[in-house]
């Protein structure tokens, strides 16, 4: 079924804390975003957070505004033909209001692939941090992980277009991966340490399974129409299974392997 705008993603402000009124970047320490799919003005607001929240003011909603813009906009056209005059634009805002919240066009994409990086990472702890069946955690990992880069795909194809002409966005970009990179590797040296996973050198091994993600995850969810989710994460499990755990436990979700 063709995708519709009502599929498109939008930025709902968590506003526990509020960002300043600077042309600086706001310290992605200080506000968080929360990502959700298909989300009209008429619906009810959906948190993360159990927790009452309170009513967004015109600031949240205006760097919401804006950083809805950058997506729709990058689910069809790569980030060199973005200008702060046609984003701004399409919101209705001045070109003056896109300054109060960003120093130019790369710290506007800095922060969406940090807010990316974030999620990412928040719903992948369980195979990076948690105990007990590694394979099951890293299945529920994948699964996030799919689920975040099917509605925030065009974050990671922009970015990775554009490093080829663009330094900033080519450091960005770098950087991106390198924390997952790191992470990984911290994760499979640790399982190796009990006996989980064969006894190899993590690193490159890390670099080549995170690669393969981030390709195969652009290839799919990064434009429209977007491949179907599941065959999607059935390969990245398939392949990150038998990589690290071993071929006996592929397309049973689950192992009597045990980490603690």
């Amino acid at each position: 079924r063709p995708e519709t705008a009502a599929q498109d993603l939008h930025l709902l402000v968590d506003t526990r804390c509020t960002p300043r009124a600077s042309p600086l970047k706001t310290d992605m320490a200080s506000i968080r975003y929360v990502i959700m799919p298909g989300i009209r003005q008429s619906s009810p607001p959906l948190h993360v957070s159990p927790q009452p929240v309170p009513k967004i003011g015109k600031a949240e909603r205006t760097r919401a505004a804006i950083l809805n813009a950058a997506l729709e906009f990058v689910w069809s056209h790569p980030f060199r033909d973005m200008t702060v005059n046609a984003l701004m634009a399409s919101t209705g805002l001045s070109r003056s209001a896109f300054y109060q919240y960003f120093n130019d066009l790369h710290d506007l994409m800095q922060t969406l692939l940090d807010m990316l990086q974030d999620e990412i990472f928040a719903v992948t702890g369980s195979w990076f941090k948690g105990a007990g069946d590694p394979v099951i955690l890293l299945n529920e990992s994948l699964a996030g992980l799919v689920n975040v880069c099917y509605r925030q795909g065009p974050i990671l194809r922009a970015t990775n277009d554009a490093t080829a002409t663009d330094k900033q966005l080519e450091m960005a970009w770098t950087q991106f991966l390198g924390q997952f990179d790191d992470a990984a590797t911290t994760r499979i040296e640790a399982d190796q340490e009990q006996g989980l996973i064969p006894d190899f050198d993590a690193r490159p091994i890390a670099i080549a399974l995170n690669r393969l993600d981030a390709y195969t995850l652009i290839e799919a969810f990064g434009q429209r129409p977007r491949k179907q989710p599941e065959p999607v994460q059935d390969a990245l499990a398939r392949i990150w299974t038998s990589t690290l755990y071993g071929y006996e436990w592929l397309g049973k979700g689950s192992s009597s392997l045990v980490r603690t």
